[in-house]
């Protein structure tokens, strides 16, 4: 089981993690929270449906990372080969994103929460670890979160292809990206491991 989730009798995973990598984990879905931003101010309406309808945000975000994370719905409205067509994307992205990214990252800070609330939860089998043991849902959850917290690295590192990840493993040790290298690609293993586990 050490580094590698397997599944647990009647549904759900388990996994053997370390100290440090619990930190690393918790440390990184923490970075994420703080990256996708607070939820709805809870007493922003006294009308309780007010948050359902409430308008998303019409532009891509700024940032790369969240670029990454909530992607044009339509794609780059600046590959389309007329001006006409790059208007009409901007156009269908912005309306979608406006009725659809609150619910997404909504969605995005529920899953590291679930990460981080699990890890707090673990107790230490004595040798400096413990083992991770997730519900089917939280599993859904950390797949969800795996999946993000490797989005947001691969941002960083500018990886696009499978091309760009071969590059990874030839960094030499003092490159100063190595760290963020190493976390994406042992996040990676994990992210695989969880979806073997989950599949029927």
């Amino acid at each position: 089981m050490p580094g590698h989730f397997e599944p647990l009798p009647g549904g759900g995973a388990a996994v053997a993690l370390d100290d440090v990598e619990i930190s690393i984990i918790r440390s990184l879905a923490v970075q994420l929270l703080e990256l996708i931003g607070p939820g709805p101010a809870e007493d922003a309406s006294d009308d309780p449906l007010a948050e359902l309808f409430a308008d998303g945000p019409t532009e891509p975000p700024s940032d790369p990372v969240l670029r990454r994370l909530f992607p044009d719905a339509y794609g780059d409205p600046e590959g389309a080969p007329q001006a006409k067509e790059a208007e009409e994307q901007r156009e269908y992205s912005a309306e979608f994103r406006r009725y659809t990214e609150n619910d997404l990252r909504t969605g995005k800070r529920e899953s590291a929460l679930v990460v981080i609330r699990s890890l707090d939860a673990l107790h230490s089998a004595g040798d400096g670890g413990a083992v991770l043991k997730l519900s089917t849902g939280e599993s859904q959850k950390w797949l969800g979160a795996l999946n993000d917290l490797r989005l947001a690295i691969g941002s960083r590192l500018d990886i696009t292809d499978e091309e760009d990840t071969d590059l990874l493993y030839r960094l030499p040790d003092e490159d100063p990206r190595k760290p963020m290298v190493m976390a994406y690609l042992w996040l990676g293993g994990l992210q695989e491991t969880l979806v073997t586990t989950l599949m029927p």
